[in-house]
């Protein structure tokens, strides 16, 4: 997924200023697409002048009004363009298991601390992911794109999950470090 995609697929979902935009990043698609704000207004000039969005007419005076931006058929036909088309899944890179890979070889020391911190953040995320679930995609309610969108959170949920219960198995998996005993 790429940041231009990602904005044209919140801008789709509803028109926003470039505020608004970081605002619903920081809460959503922020989640598995992390964009800094910078980042998010440097690609709006970017989709702005290659004509797949345009900022919107104000309704009332300019002065200290933020611009909002809708897409244009154009970047409509990208967005579709991009959601069919193939790719590969990533690689993995994850910091922490490099880290459980050098340990092997040069020992855990002071491991532990920095295993319990990834699973209080995991344990964290979890709780919040389970808590938008809860909120926003009762049983009721699941039909057309919000399975979609629910589908996505679960996918989160998954994931989470599977890093609280693996850092937890590997915590009760390391030796001791000296000076704890056995």
């Amino acid at each position: 997924m790429s940041l231009p995609h990602a904005i044209l697929t919140a801008l789709l979902e509803r028109p926003s200023s470039g505020l608004e935009l970081t605002r619903r990043f920081d809460k959503s698609i922020g989640f598995f697409w992390p964009a800094t704000h910078q980042q998010i207004y440097r690609e709006l000039g970017r989709l702005e002048a290659s004509g797949q969005i345009r900022a919107l007419q104000p309704a009332g005076p300019v002065r200290g009004q933020k611009k909002e931006y809708e897409v244009l058929p154009e970047g409509r036909a990208e967005l579709a363009r991009w959601t069919a088309e193939g790719a590969a899944p990533r690689a993995v890179r994850e910091p922490l298991l490099l880290r459980l890979r050098a340990a092997a070889v040069v020992g855990t020391d002071g491991l532990a601390a920095e295993l319990q911190r990834h699973l209080a953040l995991h344990r964290a995320q979890l709780d919040d992911y389970r808590e938008i679930e809860r909120r926003d995609f009762p049983a009721e309610a699941a039909v057309g794109e919000n399975r979609l969108q629910h589908a996505v959170l679960r996918a989160g949920i998954g994931l989470e999950a599977f890093w609280v219960q693996w850092l937890a198995e590997t915590l009760e998996a390391l030796p001791p470090e000296p000076g704890q005993g056995a």
